[in-house]
């Protein structure tokens, strides 16, 4: 099976590169509605286009979208906390969550899994504080409580989750150690869940020339994102990361398709999962 994660910026172009990458599965974050000529030609969940908040009306969201007849695609339908009922998928912000159930097609190899895209808003601090610091990892620690839903046993789940989580892996911002621990809480959790970081780290992906001062000397990080005041050749920040059960995680190789003449018309790179 195989998967991509993308965060496509809202953008129409992505759309059209979807039916171009040999997929089974797009794990999508900040998803515009489909032009119609590629919305004849997929399967997405049947969600608004929209992430509402107190601060602005986005016109996009994640989305899990089929992308070949190789894989059955049953969407999980995902409900705000107050009107989501027992054994229904809670979410404390629409539109930061999307699953699916995946099954491989008659025929094809395989058992079901979950695929879940998340992805970590930013968010500012209150304004008691007196500081206007902007933070995504209190939204992605709001997901990682939304996707516990599906840990039913210790063991022998089988969810694959991925997306841009806007923070950073083995250090924090410019090197502060504050950044790091509060970023590192995250993954934590995750394992403690059960869920594996399975990358894209190096050599599965290009990493960042020159070497960026804030990235400790052994990171095997991988650019997935760079700026409007850069091209991707200079891209340094790895902010999009995929998980997996624990006992999924040995069959699944997560790439970060970084290289610049194959890194798309989004900010954010193609990050492709192969399951088995």
């Amino acid at each position: 099976m195989k998967i991509i994660s993308w965060n496509i910026a809202g953008r129409i172009a992505p759309w059209h590169r979807l039916l171009e990458v040999g997929a089974d599965i797009a794990l999508l974050q900040e998803a515009a509605a489909p032009p119609p000529e590629v919305a004849a030609r997929i399967d997405a969940d049947p969600a608004p286009w929209d992430t509402p908040g107190v601060d602005a009306q986005r016109k996009w969201r994640t989305a899990v979208v089929r992308l070949s007849e190789r894989v059955q695609v049953d969407w999980i339908e995902a409900k705000p906390l107050l009107d989501a009922g027992w054994g229904e998928l809670a979410v404390s912000r629409p539109g930061t969550i999307a699953a699916a159930k995946v099954t491989p097609a008659d025929g094809e190899p395989g058992e079901p899994l979950v695929g879940v895209s998340m992805y970590g808003l930013w968010a500012g601090s209150h304004a008691s504080t007196g500081n206007s610091w902007i933070v995504a990892d209190d939204s992605v620690h709001r997901a990682v409580s939304d996707l516990s839903a599906f840990i039913g046993s210790q063991q022998g789940h089988r969810i694959l989750t991925a997306g841009d989580l806007n923070i950073l892996y083995g250090y924090g911002d410019h090197g502060n150690t504050y950044w790091a621990g509060r970023y590192e809480a995250l993954f934590a959790r995750m394992d403690a869940l059960g869920l594996a970081f399975v990358g894209p780290q190096a050599p599965n992906g290009r990493q960042a020339v020159p070497w960026p001062a804030e990235l400790p000397p052994d990171s095997k990080n991988v650019p997935t994102y760079y700026s409007t005041r850069q091209p991707p050749e200079t891209a340094i920040r790895q902010l999009d990361f995929v998980f997996a059960s624990k006992t999924l995680a040995p069959l699944v190789e997560a790439r970060a398709l970084n290289e610049p003449d194959r890194w798309g018309p989004s900010d954010h790179c193609v990050v492709e999962i192969v399951v088995g």
